[in-house]
């Protein structure tokens, strides 16, 4: 959907919001176009439609999640680069990089898109940068602490913390 969504479109998507089968219909059917071209500058060739139809059905689940019409295009683009991003890391996983326990443990967010988006962030993070994340953020330890649990100088803890945010961040944003 474009930007310039007549009145038209926005109707059909609080119709579909409301359950209208026959509105969702419309609403998935004129998306369809838009979350190919999206998907494609983000996906792998391969992955283009498979993500695509991912985000459809995301979408006609979730439909009624959605709480401005106006954000719908956002939200469908954002759904879609997910999907990307859930293929690539399926692609990882089956190169045989497995998600870890001790994360899938550690980290307990909702909805399960975001965990699985920290989960993959955290893991695609070097050992050093992870237990670093880990022992602040999730442990609450202070930078002494750090320090003296990793046998660095406190200077170092910081600088070694901001590099591994940096990191995660950077993923998260991919």
């Amino acid at each position: 959907m474009q930007t310039t969504a007549g009145t038209h479109e926005y109707d059909d998507i609080q119709a579909a919001r409301d359950g209208d089968c026959e509105a969702l219909q419309r609403v998935l059917a004129y998306s369809r176009q838009n979350l190919r071209r999206y998907a494609e500058y983000h996906c792998v060739v391969n992955d283009v439609e498979d993500a695509v139809q991912e985000s459809l059905i995301l979408v006609s689940r979730r439909i009624t999640d959605l709480r401005v019409i106006e954000a719908f295009a956002s939200w469908l683009f954002r759904i879609v680069k997910r999907e990307c991003n859930r293929l690539k890391r399926g692609m990882r996983l089956l190169t045989g990089e497995a998600v870890s326990e001790d994360l899938l443990a550690c980290v307990r967010f909702e909805p399960t898109e975001l965990r699985q988006d920290v989960i993959a962030a955290l893991q695609a993070l070097p050992p050093h940068y992870r237990e670093i994340i880990l022992l602040r953020d999730l442990e609450g330890l202070s930078i002494d602490e750090l320090a003296a649990r990793l046998r660095i100088q406190p200077q170092a803890a910081k600088s070694r913390l901001h590099r591994a945010r940096l990191l995660a961040r950077e993923y998260l944003s991919a």
